[in-house]
């Protein structure tokens, strides 16, 4: 019983570990490498993440540097940009490529903001989730005979237990990334 109940706490905490990453990828204002993760550069016809072709640095609050370690990929690296859902024209001086974040309009703000509430209700979701076929398991082991109806009401109330404790860190997760987007 102790092995199911922490697979169940680590499924949990990858999706804790999910929502994280799906934060920092939100531009908020500031510059974040991690905006650019999920952008793709077709490099000698394999998907790669910017990450591994270039050095990616915060020069200012709103600037990244893009820093290609093949220059002949500086064009490559621009178009992926230009055509992901960043919104954003980076600048380049033919080795190196600049992106800089417009400050956000307040309606952007709590287009984000929205966005932020959807993606945690995701993941309340997916742990709400988790816990059902945690507690199927256990009547499935009660029937079987594996554990008793104590066993069984113990397992249940520590699955619970662990819902709680990580639903309330979704919410906030949530909370933080929210109050980051409204402040700047």
């Amino acid at each position: 019983m102790k092995e199911v109940l922490k697979k169940i706490e680590e499924r949990m905490g990858r999706r804790i570990d999910h929502l994280a990453g799906e934060y920092a990828a939100i531009r908020a204002g500031r510059a974040n490498p991690a905006v650019l993760d999920k952008i793709m550069v077709d490099y000698y016809g394999t998907p790669t993440p910017i990450n591994q072709l270039a050095a990616v640095s915060v020069t200012e609050a709103r600037t990244l540097m893009i820093q290609p370690w093949d220059v002949s990929v500086v064009k490559l690296v621009e178009r992926a940009i230009q055509t992901s859902d960043l919104g954003i024209n980076p600048q380049t001086d033919g080795r190196t490529l600049r992106i800089v974040f417009p400050p956000l309009t307040e309606d952007r703000r709590k287009d984000i903001v929205k966005e932020i509430k959807e993606l945690g209700e995701e993941s309340k979701i997916a742990i709400r989730n988790v816990r059902r076929d945690s507690v199927d398991k256990f009547k499935a082991m009660k029937k079987d005979g594996e554990i008793t109806e104590d066993d069984l009401k113990q397992a249940e109330k520590k699955t619970q237990d662990l819902t709680d404790k990580f639903i309330k860190e979704v919410d906030s997760l949530s909370e933080q990334k929210q109050k980051e987007v409204m402040a700047i």
